[in-house]
Order: structure tokens, then sequence, then C-alpha cells
């Protein structure tokens, strides 16, 4: 039967590292750091506390584009905050070990470490022998997936029996077996029900028992196939608690959003639709936005049914890679969080692995799925303090990688954001001036992102957009700052994080490019303000100025809260900024000259910023005051043009 992604198949933070440590001895606290919290754990806790929450399912790509797109809205939909979100076994198998970006498991492990959402991943035991079942589990862990939906998968395509895989696995029952006797309580495992029964069994009892044997097997709770009415899966649930299956049933809804997708969905998974629906669906059946209103508001009811019946407090939606209609939905049931507070300045990975981690260097917050990257083979994480940066626990930073999901857009569109064609320095320029505007350029086109940054511009540049344009304009061309913060709330919309009646701090931080001629202004300038911390390389790492300590970080963002140490999230690390050095310079030819013929004037244009700009980060440590950096900068910028009309 398929499965429906594949087809078909007081508050708690919603994050997985939830939770504090605390001493058993008696002794003084420690550092208060998250722990990781068990899937199954948490939904227990909101079955025992009566907090309701959702999950949502999603199919994996078939494109390298698809992929794009979807983990844009993977990123979109985190934003309700899902318990989970799992990815459907691809239709075609599951190349996992061939790091195909568009396979299932690569697609989980996208979502859990860049995109921050608790993963399940499901596994089928179709067209695969047991030991390619152990190598994708094997796969699974390395990546750091701790979920599964145990499936028997459907029979491939063209065929209608079921044939198991040359030493492979019959039914789901043995899939959790394997998991367990291979893995014990690693992965969290889930299993699917059916509230009207499986198709394929002889009668809907006999399919109830047939689960209660997967669950016997070592499942955590099940996941059911699509319903109509919540009488159906209230009676299921019922007639599972009265043969002993006790574990918590998630049911599954989906929001009918088309005609033919609705008829597609049906055919494989063998339910009968209410008659009710179809009479109401068949006078629009043309129509795909009054199809999709009536799907919203038939979820809604139904959603309201189920909730109200008290059997359940949670809820599974099959998205079909949709998002409008499960938001809205959400939102009419009052499940969607709206604008929650972010846990730190940057978005925590869900990687159980990674809850320890507390900080970062700065150099990345815009380019946080490429630092998760070079990070991800670490076996220690920093957490409360940075420390040395040389201690051997932080490894090596490996070699960056143009994470290949980083771009939001086509080469056409890179190219009328960023010049078809460039003939000087200042069209380059005028690119990270309207960038920072939001101006359009001359084709109309507003600048939505650069290479040096993921996302966009954050809330907290709002309040420093005005000196920061000035700057571009005149080839002080900025990837990275943050304004001086003395005590603002950590509820604050733009700079706050962290948990609440808590307090947050920064010292005013400024990272550029800008051409060597104006370096050697800047060194003339810095001697003036002793207060401020620099560092200044080149492409080559030849040039490397710097009165920072060669191995100690400092501290440029913290927070104080109530019950814990401080917290310093982001700090200035002189040894990791060699790394990021060569990412930075790296993306003019990567990211921006590749657009362009080899050889052209355009592409001669970012060779000569590459080879002849330098890379600077200044922090002015006396944050209680205004900030100078934007004083330092003019001063090197008015040097340099009296210099020029000296020169003249």
């Amino acid at each position: 039967m398929p499965d429906i992604l594949g087809p078909l198949e007081h508050h708690e933070t919603q994050h997985p590292c939830s939770g504090q440590t605390s001493p058993t001895d008696g002794s003084s606290s420690p550092p208060v750091f998250p722990t990781y919290k068990r899937l199954i754990d948490r939904i227990n806790s909101r079955v025992k506390s009566g907090d309701k929450f959702f999950s949502l399912e999603f199919f994996p790509p078939r494109t390298a584009g698809g992929a794009v797109n979807l983990i844009s809205r993977f990123e979109r939909m985190a934003e309700g905050q899902p318990l989970f979100c799992d990815i459907t076994w691809h239709p075609a198998g599951n190349p996992s070990c061939t790091e195909k970006p568009t396979s299932s498991t690569c697609m989980a492990g996208t979502m859990l470490n860049y995109c921050g959402l608790e993963t399940m991943l499901h596994m089928t035991c179709c067209g695969q022998s047991k030991d390619e079942i152990r190598a994708c589990l094997k796969k699974a862990k390395q990546l750091g997936i701790k979920n599964i939906l145990a499936l028997r998968g459907d029979p491939p395509v063209g065929e209608e029996e079921w044939t198991p895989s040359e030493n492979g696995l019959n039914y789901a029952c043995d899939l959790v077996r394997l998991i367990r006797e291979e893995y014990g309580d690693y992965f969290v495992i889930a299993v699917a029900g059916y509230p009207s029964g499986h198709p394929d069994c002889a009668s809907y009892h006999e399919d109830l028992h047939h689960l209660k044997t997967k669950v016997d097997a070592g499942a955590d709770f099940i996941i059911t196939q699509l319903f109509f009415n919540a009488e159906t899966f209230v009676r299921f649930a019922k007639d599972c608690k009265e043969i002993g299956i006790n574990c918590p049933i998630l049911p599954g809804i989906l929001p009918i959003q088309g005609y033919q997708s609705l008829r597609h969905i049906v055919k494989l998974s063998k339910l009968e639709v209410p008659q009710e629906i179809l009479d109401a669906i068949n006078p629009i059946k043309d129509n795909d936005e009054a199809v999709r209103n009536f799907g919203i508001q038939q979820a809604v009811n139904l959603a309201k049914g189920v909730l109200n019946s008290g059997v359940v407090h949670g809820l599974h939606f099959y998205t079909l890679n949709r998002e409008v209609a499960t938001i809205q939905i959400l939102k009419q049931i009052g499940l969607w969080a709206e604008e929650p507070m972010k846990p730190l300045p940057w978005k925590p990975t869900a990687n159980y692995n990674r809850c320890n981690e507390e900080v970062r260097p700065i150099f990345w917050s815009n380019r946080p799925k490429s630092y998760v990257y070079r990070t991800s083979d670490w076996d220690d994480f920093p957490n409360g303090r940075w420390g040395n940066s040389s201690s051997a626990s932080f490894g090596q930073l490996s070699d960056y990688y143009l994470f290949y999901l980083k771009s939001r857009s086509s080469k056409e569109d890179m190219l009328k954001m960023w010049g078809e064609e460039l003939l000087c320095e200042e069209d380059v320029w005028d690119v990270f001036h309207r960038f920072i505007t939001g101006e359009p350029n001359s084709n109309g086109v507003v600048v939505k992102q650069i290479p040096w940054d993921d996302d966009g511009l954050s809330p907290e540049t709002v309040l420093i957009s005005e000196k920061l344009a000035s700057l571009n304009k005149r080839g002080v061309l900025t990837i990275n700052s943050q304004p001086a913060v003395n005590c603002a709330p950590s509820s604050d919309p733009n700079v706050g994080w962290g948990s609440a009646n808590g307090y947050v701090f920064q010292k005013a931080y400024l990272e550029f490019f800008t051409a060597k001629e104006n370096i050697r202004v800047l060194k003339e300038v810095l001697p003036d303000y002793p207060q401020v911390n620099y560092h200044i390389i080149s492409h080559s790492g030849e040039a490397d100025y710097t009165n920072c300590d060669d191995l100690q970080p400092i501290a440029v963002t913290w927070g104080v809260f109530p019950g814990k140490e401080i917290i310093q999230p982001t700090v200035v690390d002189p040894i990791s900024f060699k790394f990021w050095k060569d990412e930075a310079f790296g993306l003019w030819k990567q990211q921006w000259g590749k657009l362009y013929p080899a050889d052209s004037p355009s592409q001669a244009v970012i060779d000569y910023i590459h080879d002849n700009y330098y890379l600077v980060n200044l922090v002015d440590n006396d944050f209680p005051k205004e900030t100078c950096l934007w004083e330092i900068v003019e001063k090197m910028l008015l040097k340099k043009e009296r210099s020029n009309s000296a020169e003249n």
C-alpha cells in the first residue's frame, strides 16, 4: 500500500535539543546546556501535558532545482514549529549511498542539519536486500538521523503482487526487528496504521493484529494512512487500545488540493471517498482554487473533529510538497506558531550530535549552511565558551563547499541582479548598494541576495542600513555587520534571542572587502582607536595585519538569562577568520565570476576585485557608547579621496 508521501502510507520548545542538565551530587550548578530529547519522549510529553502539536510529510524531488525549491519550503514551514517532519522513500529507490542530492536520505539529512528540523526518514523493504537496508541505516546514522518510519513498501511499478527481494524482508515488522537488533534504541521507530484496514488484508480486525505485531516488534508510535471522517479514526484508536496497542497514534490528514491529485491518491491507496465529498467536488472539479478552498475547510473540520474527540493531541499532515493549504489549515485550528523566539542568534541544527553547540564564529552568520557542512565531521562542539581555537577537540575546518542548495536563483536571475555586463568596479559597488537599500537596478530588478548571504538582510541590519548603504556606494563592500546593543530585552524583534526575560548585548561589528589603496590609509587611521580590534587579510594570506591575540577569541554577542550562565553565541576568532577568508574570496570567482564567459570584461572586473581587494573585520569593544566604526571607515575614505585629489 503506498504511503502518502511516497505517495501514501507553559509550551515546550519544538527544537529537539531541549531540556537542561543538572548536578546529582549536590554540588553547585554547572553550565546549563541543552540536551537531546528523543522524539518519542517529546511526543509522550505532549500527550501527558495535553499540548497539541503537528508534524509534516514531504516527498523527495526529482531534480536538483526541485531540491532547491523544496528546501526553501522546509525553511518556511519550519516557522510554524512542527514537532517533526518526514521525507518519504523515493519511489524509484533510494541511492543514498551515492550522495545523490535528490535521494530521500540526502534530503532528510539536509532537513535535519541545515534547516533545523527534527527529521524522520521513511524506509521500505521494497527492492532491497538486508545488506542494502543495513547500508541505508548506517548512512542515516552518520547524518545524525534518529527517526525511521518502517514500511513494507509498494510493489514495483507495473507489478500487482508483492514479491520480497532476494535475501530481503517481507513485512514492516521484519524491518522493525532488524533495526532494533542492529541499533537497539538508537532510532525512534514509527510504523503505518490503516484506520479503514489495509486493502490487501483479509479483514479490518486482522489488520489490527498485524499492527500490534509491528508495535510488539519495537515500534514507538503509529502514523495513520489518510481518512475522511473523524469517526473513522476515533473508532480505530479505540480498537487499537482494546487489543493492547498503547503507543501514541498520529492521524494522517491529507488536504485535498486538486481533483486529479485526489483521484491519483485514492487510486494508489485504494480508499473509498465518501459520497458527500464527491458530490461537493464534482461541480467544481475544473476550478483548482475552488477545490483547494473546499479541501482546506474539509481538513479543518476533520482536524477539529479528531482533536475534539480527546483521543489524540497531534496531527500529521501529508503536504504533497505544497505549503499554502497546510499553513492555512494550521492557522485556522490554532497550531501555527507565529514569530517564535530564536534560541540563539543563528539557527541551530536538529542533529543530536550538535545539541551542546552554543558558540560559532560570526563570519558564517550569513552562510550557516556552509558552516554546518564544514564542521560536520567535528566530534566535539564548543559550548559555553569557544576557548582556545587551536584546541584539537575542535578539529580543523574542512575545505569549504559551495553548498549546492544555497542559491535560490537561476543563472538568468543572478545575471539580472548582479549585472549582465560589468564594465568597472563601480558596477559591483552598485550591486552591493542596491542589496542594502532594496532599490531596483536599471533593469527594474531588486537585488535579493549576494553570494555572501544565504537568506537576505537580517532584521538588525535595518538599524544600520543607511550607514551600510553609504559605505557600499563608495567601495566598502560590506558582507557582515551588527549594531552595538547594550542590554536589549531578549524579546526585541530585531536583535532578541534566547529565553524569556533575558537581556542581550552586542559589540558593533563590521566586515567588508575594499581596495588595497584604502587599506594603506586604514592602517594609518586605526592606531587612533585602541578600543577597536581589527584583522585585515589578502586573498593569498601573504598580507595579514591584526592586533588580535593569535589564539584567543573575542566575544561579540552574549546574553544574560534567568537561571543560566552567560551565553556567548558568536565570537571573532583569528584562526577561523583565515579559513573563512578562503571561502569569502572564493565566492567572487565561483559564485559571481562563473556567470560570465572566460576572458570577458565582466569576468575581468570580478577577477580584479578578487586579486586586489582585502577582507577586513573590525570590532568596537566599547559597546555601551556610540560606535566609532563608521567614523573610522569615513576617515579612511576621506583621506583616500583627498589623496586622489592632491595627485590630480
